[in-house]
């Protein structure tokens, strides 16, 4: 893999009333694909820069930016060392803070101008800058974000403690901790100015040239920046309450999170060099733990190799394009699916359901969920109402399907409901036309078995909610043909979704392992394990929410319409649990319920739910459960349900939302000696960081 090293560019910029301004571009050459970053050449550059501005006596101001739609989004994680020593990591931390704290010394104003995408060391490197301006959303700086505790890191190059001298506490806690654990949240310019981490915020088209213009009003003493004071002290509650919040997101599964409390906690009381120390120290343990080289290995997936689009047809083979779409029902799922090809496609796109309310209630749905994003800065109002208005419609007739360039079905699980809307369609549409189905389990070949051409059949499964779970399940059938298959990879990359391509198999391959898990777990119950410890015992793990509640959010009805779909097909591995079958039939929508002693087992669920006598440990009922994915894991992979571990890996990331920090699951397994034992080898028998370059 080419590497791409981000240089400090240096000009200076003659002002009349303000003098010379020493002016810095980061650019790593490459527009606009490749972001800017940060690495030990980076650092050396902006030092060589740096060693010139410092030494010339007749600059009056320091300006530093981006390459046009990127300021830079921190350290080149591809480049990091899995194998690095914790003195090497030392060596790293002192570099950065050493090479930016040059800039918060240098004597005159200086101003960091947020022009696009900033993560990590990109806002670090700003927030040592005597002020900040930041790019106007939509369309400049969409994203920005200390996403370091995602990969089972902390930020190590003083965001921990600058963010916390600068604004507080509270919004050093939501920008380097609730965010990471919220499935990587990132905020825009609207938020950060809000959040006080940028002092002013300009159009995208005039971005640069206002910046500047700012920079010079404040060194001719023109303009002053006002900011309101700050207490970075955190109060004993504030530190109770957060250390509370992640404890219910991941337990003792993950360190950083913790260490970066300690950080900012500590950022109250230390001068900055003894929290950039700590930083450092904080970066070296992190870097040198099992965790991080799971989050490495994590994000080579999600970022580097889900780009290529492993799965898709040859380049040769060119996808259809795309001018309508439409979508059958206009439920929540089919709403959501709607509007996200609306905004992305920007094309027309129908939705159709069986009678007018509920078609009205789906296009109700799109224009709250646009008026929002565009409250919230995502998207101008204009574009809001374009899109609400003027893209999505509904219907209750196919009449308006003739011309769509793809259909997705999200009607009810029941396959004759599919084939006889796939039936419909058929006569409906013109025939190079493609059917997709969102389908969670069902067979897909099975539902255009009628068809006269089940060549154009193809499943695409989204995850609830759609606007938050990155992953799209593609199913190939054996009819498929390679261009359909091809323009669905082509329709996940528009949609900015992460595909990863299953066989037709029970189940595909996200709810089989997540069934399979739930298996392990009823298994255990049945045996007598305790259902509050159970649940608890599997949550410490850090998966994002306990199992339980994960029942409760997808509902006990799917989850066994899931199991009893997998049953039919391995009776032997997949039971039909009687006890869920037992809730189910009740009509209980969860297993647990608050009481006034705090949360509790339903007793009526407990009451149908056949136990036996065996006690379990913590440890034991998570032995259990890591074996029986384990098992199901080695199995898909045997079957050919997917091609390889790290697609196992990245359905289980971006489909569940399981932790970085584990790898997913295939290398935590291999950490814990339970693919060994299970299955005989590792799933990765040369090592997990064995990174594609």
């Amino acid at each position: 893999m080419a590497k791409y090293i981000t240089e400090c560019k240096l000009n200076f910029f003659q002002s009349k009333k303000a003098g010379k301004i020493a002016v810095v571009t980061m650019d790593n050459g490459q527009f606009p694909n490749i972001p800017n970053t940060w690495g030990v050449e980076a650092l050396e550059s902006l030092n060589k820069v740096l060693d010139i501005v410092e030494k010339d006596k007749d600059v009056k101001g320091w300006f530093l930016t981006g390459k046009p739609f990127i300021f830079n989004v921190g350290a080149d994680i591809m480049s990091a060392d899995p194998n690095a020593k914790r003195e090497d990591a030392l060596t790293i931390g002192a570099m950065g803070h050493a090479a930016f704290k040059r800039i918060l010394n240098l004597p005159y104003p200086t101003l960091a101008a947020y022009n696009g995408a900033t993560m990590g060391g990109g806002v670090e490197v700003g927030l040592y800058h005597k002020y900040r301006t930041i790019s106007k959303s939509p369309g400049g700086c969409d994203h920005y974000a200390l996403p370091e505790c995602f990969l089972g890191l902390v930020p190590g190059w003083g965001g921990t403690q600058l963010v916390t001298k600068l604004c507080g506490p509270e919004i050093a806690i939501e920008l380097v901790i609730s965010n990471p654990l919220n499935m990587n949240k990132m905020i825009n310019s609207i938020k950060a100015l809000e959040m006080g981490l940028a002092d002013r915020m300009f159009a995208p088209a005039e971005f640069v040239d206002e910046s500047l213009a700012l920079l010079e009003r404040i060194i001719a003493g023109e303009e002053k920046i006002e900011r309101k004071a700050v207490d970075p002290k955190m109060s004993d509650e504030l530190y109770q309450k957060t250390k509370a919040m992640i404890v219910g997101r991941v337990h003792s599964g993950a360190l950083a999170p913790y260490r970066a409390l300690e950080l900012i906690k500590g950022a109250g009381v230390w001068s900055l060099d003894e929290g950039f120390q700590k930083e450092n120290e904080a970066l070296a343990d992190m870097i040198t733990s099992d965790q991080f080289k799971c989050g490495l290995y994590s994000f080579d997936l999600t970022q580097r190799r889900a780009k290529k689009l492993p799965g898709r047809p040859p380049k040769e083979v060119k996808g259809n394009k795309i001018a309508k779409i439409g979508v059958i029902g206009a439920g929540l799922m089919a709403s959501q699916m709607a509007l996200l090809f609306a905004q992305r496609y920007q094309c027309p796109v129908v939705m159709k359901d069986i009678k007018q309310e509920f078609v009205d209630k789906g296009l109700a749905y799109c224009k709250d969920q646009l008026a929002k994003s565009a409250k919230k800065g995502k998207l101008s109002a204009a574009d809001a109402r374009w899109i609400g208005e003027d893209l999505i419609s509904g219907t209750i007739t196919y009449e308006p399907f003739g011309d769509c360039d793809f259909v997705i079905e999200a009607v009810f699980e029941e396959i004759g409901i599919k084939q006889k809307v796939f039936g419909e369609l058929e006569a409906a549409c013109k025939p190079e036309c493609m059917f997709l189905t969102n389908t969670s389990s069902l067979d897909v070949a099975e539902m255009g078995k009628f068809l006269k051409d089940p060549s154009r059949v193809v499943g695409f499964h989204f995850f609830n909610p759609i606007a938050m779970m990155p992953l799209v399940e593609i199913i190939k059938t054996d009819k498929t043909s390679d261009v359909v298959l091809a323009t669905a990879f082509d329709i996940a990359k528009k949609i900015r979704k992460t595909p990863v391509l299953v066989a037709n198999a029970p189940g595909f391959l996200v709810n089989r392992v997540l069934t399979a898990m739930s298996d392990g777990i009823f298994r255990v119950l049945d045996e007598g394990a305790d259902f509050l410890q159970t649940d608890m015992a599997i949550h410490e793990m850090g998966f994002p929410m306990s199992p339980f509640t994960l029942t409760a959010l997808v509902g006990p009805a799917i989850s066994l319409h899931v199991l009893e779909t997998l049953n039919k097909a391995w009776p032997d591995r997949f039971k039909v649990n009687e006890g869920l079958k037992n809730l189910v039939a009740k009509g209980k929508k969860a297993i647990l319920i608050l009481t006034d002693k705090g949360i509790a087992v339903d007793p009526e669920i407990l009451a149908g739910w056949p136990q036996g006598n065996k006690k379990f440990t913590d440890d034991e009922i998570r032995q259990r459960v890591l074996e029986r994915i384990a098992v199901e894991v080695d199995i898909i992979l045997k079957e050919g349900v997917v091609a390889s571990p790290k697609d196992v890996d990245t359905g289980v990331i971006m489909g569940a939302g399981w932790p970085l920090f584990m790898g997913g699951i295939t290398p935590y397994l291999d950490q814990k000696g339970i693919s060994k034992k299970v299955t005989g080898s590792d799933f990765h028998p040369n090592g997990f960081l064995a990174i594609e370059k």
